[in-house]
């Protein structure tokens, strides 16, 4: 199994955005084991603070040197932050990527979490992927 790093208090997207739930705030970012795979981070494509975006939905793009990838929305909701140090610093990522969250959100109605994994099943999931 590999070392990510999978925070027991966040939920996780197949798509390998972690997200963490305060009332009505989202914080979402991009996971340990996502970080790892992209490998060195050049370029993060944010989007407008009142963007609104459904859940599934891409709300921006992560660049490395291998490959890019779009960022896809856990839940729904309008966007109320953005972390724009990370326009210009895109490895705070790799360097920390529960600390480094891309954007905050304000949840559109109550959180349809039902498909997103805990830390344990995300991990897991993580895992199958290797082989």
């Amino acid at each position: 199994m590999g070392n990510w790093n999978t925070p027991a208090d966040l939920k996780y997207a197949r798509t390998d955005e972690w997200l963490r739930l305060d009332g009505e705030t989202g914080t979402i970012g991009l996971t340990d084991y996502a970080q790892d795979a992209l490998n060195d981070l050049v370029y993060v494509e944010l989007p407008e603070v009142g963007a609104k975006f459904a859940k599934g939905a891409a709300f921006g793009t992560v660049e490395s040197v291998k490959a890019a990838s779009d960022l896809i929305m856990p839940v729904s909701g309008i966007v109320t932050e953005v972390n724009g140090a990370l326009e210009s610093e895109p490895e705070q990522i790799n360097a920390d990527p529960y600390g480094a969250w891309i954007i905050k959100i304000k949840l559109d109605g109550p959180a349809d979490t039902s498909d997103l994994l805990d830390a344990e099943a995300y991990a897991a999931y993580c895992s199958e992927r290797e082989h």
